[in-house]
């Protein structure tokens, strides 16, 4: 299961990250920003998000209600310190589907996310994107090159997915180990560099022009 986390306490995030990696096994994405995991829900698929009412520059409320207006379905729990009946009420209205006060028990949040997963939310629309001869479907996990698929580790799968859902845009190798690894994953670039070279390897036909680009002192880039 893949979970985006919006948190900024620091604290809790870092514990709420290892406990849904550690003991759920989860796949987790934490950030700390309003906008920034807004824009990562919009154009990333996850079983379900956990949002922080009280983010910075864009409130966990907001984001919600933003993502149902652009036709989001995938499961949304709010965390918040408002635990009066208004603010439960304003926050499901949002259009989240559960609402969690803190202090809350690791227990009761894991089990809330076990029933969000068994419920059958529709996919994100735009699950399947084509790119020449490339056929990568996100639902599914799987990738075709001239109908042929084509073996992809799960890290690889979400660099490759990343690289083509920015194509034309050079991403640097800061912002790909932060969207790929994490941001507090203690990886280097040469991580990036290494990852590329297998995906290389998969993905690229003899005698053909490689896919990723590289853009010497920056990062890789997707053409268009």
């Amino acid at each position: 299961m893949k979970i985006l986390l919006a948190e900024d306490d620091p604290r809790l995030g870092k514990m709420l990250e290892h406990m849904l990696k550690r003991k759920e096994g989860y796949s987790v994405e934490w950030y700390t920003n309003g906008n920034e995991a807004y824009e990562y829900a919009l154009s990333s698929h996850y079983d379900v998000l956990i949002l922080d009412w009280m983010l910075p520059e864009l409130d966990g409320i907001s984001i919600c209600q933003k993502l149902r207006k652009s036709g989001y379905t995938g499961a949304i729990i709010i965390l918040t310190a408002k635990d009066n009946v208004m603010d439960r009420v304003k926050g499901l209205d949002s259009g989240a589907d559960d609402y969690l006060t803190k202090p809350f028990e690791f227990e009761e949040l894991f089990a809330r996310i076990r029933v969000l997963a068994r419920r059958n939310f529709a996919p994100l629309h735009g699950d399947v994107f084509i790119l020449g001869d490339l056929t990568i479907d996100r639902t599914k996990h799987t990738l075709h090159r001239k109908g042929i698929e084509i073996s992809l580790t799960p890290r690889e799968f979400h660099l490759l997915d990343l690289l083509i859902r920015n194509k034309g845009k050079v991403l640097t190798r800061e912002v790909i180990l932060d969207r790929v690894w994490g941001y507090h994953a203690e990886v280097g670039s040469n991580s990036v560099d290494a990852y590329i070279k297998l995906l290389r390897k998969k993905i690229d036909v003899p005698g053909e022009k490689t896919i990723i680009s590289s853009i010497r002192g920056v990062g890789y880039s997707v053409e268009t």
